[in-house]
């Protein structure tokens, strides 16, 4: 069963405009009401972005279509998988327009979060990993977040397996150009990663600075480096310990020994990168413990700045929803210490 609760019949509608849902009259509702008879109870329905999130929409890229993207003919499809209104389970696929979904605190305190969802790098999770963080991270710490709706590797991109990546690199060059609109600092951006999001996150980290694209505006010559990255339950290994369905949509069903090396990010590690928060349960039946274990050897041999968190229990894809009343629903405020800590020094007072 979904997350939500129980089956229920399921839900059609189309979109006639922004935040707005049409419904077929007359002999074609007829129609399709009979056609939705045969359909099983617990069937996925067509959904959309809300209201505001259509009105703090923000396209990456001039002419909002991405890179390598342009001769695509992809039509953005938005899922809705729970069967409660109350804890919607949307997912998205056939982004060629990435754009980030700003999610603003009533008391801002000046920093941001880069929110890179995951979704196995077939779809992208956009509510249990992405609009769930809003209650604690925006309007209980402050945050000002950023989520990012990121091109996928297995739908027909150019130059496939590092869109998602360069897409990330984007949102943070976006992200600090446009600071004094958000009222952030732009010094205190950071990247939140997770499971396939956190391989994205982690890429940022470690290829930040990697020219991708050839440079198409002024913006993309800014400073891609986050201020710290969050990775939670992360995909990091494409080797012996690899998300099998991850590796698959990044580097296709039989990739060589070099891109399996080249983008299992333990071998990226590098001195001078960002610092790293881990978080992982044992008991994660998808992604491997192994993953964050063999990157926190890589990052402590490389003396990169890390924190790794490790929970009995919590199983995969829990965010903020799945949490109880145990230790891990500790996370959010452990992650927001670590985050202040990171914090520049200010200079003394003449």
């Amino acid at each position: 069963m979904r997350a939500g609760g129980g089956c229920r019949a399921p839900r059609v509608t189309r979109g006639v405009g922004p935040g707005l849902r049409g419904r077929w009259h007359g002999w074609g509702g007829l129609l399709l009401t009979a056609l939705l008879a045969t359909q099983p109870a617990c069937a996925e329905t067509l959904s959309s972005e809300t209201v505001d999130d259509l009105a703090s929409r923000v396209f990456l890229w001039p002419g909002e279509t991405g890179p390598g993207s342009a001769a695509l003919e992809l039509e953005q499809r938005i899922v809705e998988r729970s069967d409660d209104p109350a804890l919607p389970d949307r997912i998205v696929t056939g982004v060629s327009r990435p754009y980030l979904v700003v999610h603003r605190p009533a008391r801002a305190n000046g920093r941001a979060l880069l929110v890179i969802p995951g979704g196995a790098y077939r779809r992208i999770v956009l509510d249990k990993e992405g609009s769930a963080l809003v209650p604690v991270f925006a309007d209980a710490l402050g945050y000002t977040l950023f989520v990012l709706r990121y091109r996928l590797p297995g739908e027909g991109h150019e130059g496939a397996r590092d869109v998602s990546v360069a897409d990330a690199q984007r949102a943070m060059r976006v992200i600090r150009d446009q600071a004094d609109r958000w009222g952030i600092d732009p010094r205190r951006i950071a990247a939140m990663g997770f499971s396939a999001g956190g391989h994205v996150a982690a890429s940022l980290a470690m290829r930040h600075d990697e020219v991708l694209h050839p440079p198409m505006d002024a913006i993309d010559r800014l400073d891609a480096r986050p201020q710290g990255v969050l990775l939670m339950y992360p995909v990091i290994d494409m080797g012996v310990h690899a998300h099998a369905v991850s590796r698959e949509h990044l580097l296709g069903a039989d990739p060589s020994p070099g891109a399996i090396a080249s983008y299992s990010m333990q071998n990226r590690v590098r001195v001078g990168m960002p610092p790293v928060f881990l978080l992982h349960a044992a008991d994660d039946a998808s992604v491997d413990l192994a993953n964050s274990l063999q990157l926190y050897a890589a990052l402590r041999e490389a003396g990169v700045p890390t924190e790794m968190h490790l929970y009995a229990r919590g199983g995969h894809g829990f965010g903020v929803r799945d949490i109880g009343d145990s230790s891990l629903s500790l996370w959010p405020r452990v992650a927001d210490a670590w985050l202040r800590q990171l914090d520049p020094e200010e200079p003394d007072e003449p």
